[in-house]
C-alpha cells in the first residue's frame, strides 16, 4: 500500500460525493495502490450510508465507525492507527483542504521529507474571531512551548510511515496532532496555499470554544510555562505588597495623611482573588490532563470496520 488518506467525518453526507469525485482521479494519477479511510463518529444523518454506497463500487474506500462520538482528533488518530500506507494523509472532507495539494505533498515526500505540511496564507469563509484566536494561539504556543508548531497549519498533512508509527506510539489522550507531530520531529516541508470555504453545509465543530480548546492543549500539553508564570506572578505580587507596606510605613512615620478606606481594601481583595483564581485554574488545567492520562481509557472504540482484513 503506497498511500492512505484518513478522513474524519461527522454529519458530512453532502460533502462526501464531491470529495470522492475530486480526490480519486488525483490519487489514481499518483498510484492505484491507495486507500481512503473514513473515520466516522456516529451521525444522525446518512453519512454512513453514503460511505457504504461508494464502498460497494470501490473496495479501496474503507470505514471505521466508532461506538460513540469521540471527536475529530481521536477519529484522525484511529484512522492513522488502521492505515497501512507508506505515506498517510490526514484531511477534512469539506474540501477546505484541497485534494489538488496531494500531488505536491507526495513530491515533497519522495524528495525525502517525512512531513509535508500545507500552510494557510488566507482563510476564506472563517469568522474573524476564529482567525484571531488561531493567530494569537500560534504566537503564544510557539513562544512558550517546548516544540515549534508551524503557524497557520491544521491537521491536513502527509506523514511518512515512521512518523505515523511514532505518533501512534506516543499514546497521548489529548489528540493534538500538530503538536504530537512536532514532538516526533523528522524533516518537514511547508506548502503555502489559500484555504477555500466549505463546499457545503456548516462546520460541525464549535468555532470559538473548539479553537480555544485546541489552543489550551497546545499550551498545557507541551509546556509548563504557565505554572512558571503563575509562580512568578505570586512572587511579584508579594514583592509589590511588601513595597506598598514600606511606603505606607514611611508615610505614617513622616506624618503624611493618606486614605486607607474601603476602596483600597476592595481593589486589593479583588486583585488578589483574581490572581488566586487564575493560578488555581492553571493548576486545574494541568491536573485535569494528568487525570486523563492516568485513567488510560481507550482513545476510541471501533464499532464497525469495513475493508480491513486484520
Amino acid at each position: 500500500m503506497l498511500l492512505s488518506v484518513v478522513v474524519p467525518v461527522y454529519k458530512e453526507e453532502g460533502n462526501i460525493p464531491e470529495f470522492l469525485r475530486r480526490i480519486r482521479p488525483i490519487l489514481s494519477g499518483i498510484t492505484e495502490d491507495y486507500e481512503i479511510i473514513f473515520s466516522l463518529d456516529p451521525s444522525p444523518d446518512r453519512t454512513e450510508d453514503v460511505i457504504l454506497e461508494h464502498r460497494a463500487a470501490d473496495a479501496r474506500i474503507k470505514l471505521l465507525k466508532f461506538s460513540r462520538r469521540f471527536g475529530q482528533p481521536m477519529a484522525s488518530l484511529a484512522g492513522m492507527e488502521y492505515a497501512r500506507g507508506e505515506a498517510v494523509i490526514v484531511m477534512d472532507v469539506d474540501l477546505q483542504d484541497p485534494p489538488e495539494l496531494i500531488h505536491e505533498m507526495v513530491v515533497k515526500w519522495r524528495e525525502g521529507y517525512d512531513v509535508a505540511l500545507p500552510q494557510r496564507r488566507q482563510r476564506t469563509g472563517e469568522p474573524w474571531i476564529k482567525k484571531l484566536v488561531a493567530s494569537t494561539g500560534y504566537k503564544v504556543i510557539n513562544k512558550i512551548a517546548d516544540v515549534r508548531i508551524p503557524p497557520n497549519t491544521g491537521d491536513f498533512r502527509l506523514m511518512s510511515r515512521r512518523v505515523v508509527q511514532e505518533v501512534v506510539r506516543l499514546k497521548e489522550s489529548h489528540g493534538f496532532l500538530r503538536g504530537m507531530v512536532a514532538v516526533v520531529g523528522f524533516k518537514q516541508a511547508l506548502i503555502p496555499f489559500d484555504r477555500p470555504s466549505r463546499f457545503t453545509g456548516e462546520t460541525n465543530y464549535n468555532r470559538f470554544f473548539g479553537s480555544l480548546r485546541i489552543g489550551f492543549n497546545g499550551i498545557f500539553c507541551f509546556s509548563t510555562y504557565a505554572l512558571t508564570l503563575s509562580t512568578m506572578a505570586g512572587f511579584g505580587i508579594a514583592g509589590l505588597s511588601f513595597l506598598i507596606a514600606l511606603a505606607y510605613l514611611g508615610m505614617k512615620l513622616a506624618g503624611f495623611p493618606f486614605p486607607l478606606g474601603n476602596p483600597t481594601v476592595v481593589i486589593l481583595m479583588l486583585f488578589m482573588g483574581g490572581i488566586q483564581l487564575i493560578s488555581v485554574g492553571i493548576l486545574g488545567e494541568y491536573i485535569g490532563r494528568i487525570y486523563e492520562e492516568v485513567r488510560a481509557r481507550p482513545k476510541f472504540i471501533v464499532d464497525r470496520a469495513e475493508g480491513f482484513k486484520d
